[in-house]
């Protein structure tokens, strides 16, 4: 089992110390990845429902400190040498797919061939009116954006023509280390995501769940994979939970999960290093 780190860029941790003590710290306790999270404004007196929480509100207040989720891991690969750096995740509909591809094709150059591109299609609706993209779409243009992505990560001048993307032969070097192309993990513990992850996925993203529901949502990507006439063995499966003991481990692995990630146990960084360093001993060291 694969063990990461989410939310790593979130509240205290968007500021260079605490940050540089949880990736430090992470890669030193044989911690293979960490996840940044997205959200470029949070609208305030938003009334669409988080999907993460009961009350539908995501964690903190509305200005709590969340920095943009691909700085954060060039940061991480100057001050690291082999932890993975994944967006977990990236609001894939929000942001033209020539700078995404640009941008982690970079992150991966520089980082020797370390990042994972995990994306997601969103649902705060008013962050999406913000800048100006109809929510609407958000489905449609994040399966076009990927396969636009592909696109420009491989070899040579590239077009593209979708609904919503179109250009002629282009140039976008430098190309990624890691070929055909970085990893692209979809996010997302609905349905639709997990369709969308065995047909454009290399790996599924379902934050934060419990087995059973869990469960549920690989039978719907299995499924499809069926339909689509693909291997669901080569997707990578991720999920974790707020609370990650030994024997959760052990139930995500009899489901096929290969990376389980786990919240900061932390915020500065006495609390972060005593919290991985235990879960370490406790956790990954037992599994």
């Amino acid at each position: 089992m694969k063990f990461g780190v989410a939310f790593s860029n979130a509240g205290p941790l968007a500021y260079p110390e605490p940050f540089a003590a949880l990736v430090q710290t992470a890669e030193e306790c044989g911690f293979e990845s960490i996840w940044t999270v997205e959200h470029v404004v949070v609208p305030v007196g938003y009334r669409s429902r988080y999907p993460y929480s009961p009350d539908g509100r995501m964690p903190g207040p509305d200005n709590v400190p969340l920095s943009d989720p691909l700085i954060p891991l060039a940061y991480a690969a100057a001050i690291t040498r082999k932890l993975r750096l994944g967006t977990g995740i990236l609001i894939l509909p929000q942001r033209h797919p020539v700078y995404v591809a640009k941008e982690v094709a970079t992150l991966d150059v520089l980082s020797g061939g370390r990042a994972i591109l995990g994306i997601g299609s969103g649902w705060l609706a008013e962050e999406f009116a913000t800048v100006g993209v109809p929510f609407e779409e958000r489905g449609a243009r994040t399966d076009e954006a990927i396969r636009a992505i592909r696109t420009l990560w491989q070899p040579g001048p590239q077009s593209f023509e979708g609904k919503f993307f179109r250009w002629g032969p282009v140039e976008s070097n430098p190309k990624p280390i890691q070929q055909p192309g970085v990893p692209i993990v979809i996010g997302g513990h609905s349905a639709p995501a997990a369709r969308r992850a065995a047909r454009l996925g290399d790996g599924f993203f379902p934050a934060f769940s419990d087995p059973s529901s869990l469960a549920s949502l690989l039978d719907v990507m299995r499924a499809e994979c069926q339909r689509v006439g693909r291997n669901p063995a080569d997707i990578e499966i991720t999920t974790g939970a707020f609370t990650v003991d030994a024997e959760l481990v052990k139930r995500y692995a009899e489901l096929g999960v290969h990376r389980v990630v786990i919240g900061p146990p932390g915020f500065d960084p006495d609390s972060i290093k005593d919290g991985l360093r235990r879960f370490a001993d406790t956790v990954m060291r037992a599994t």
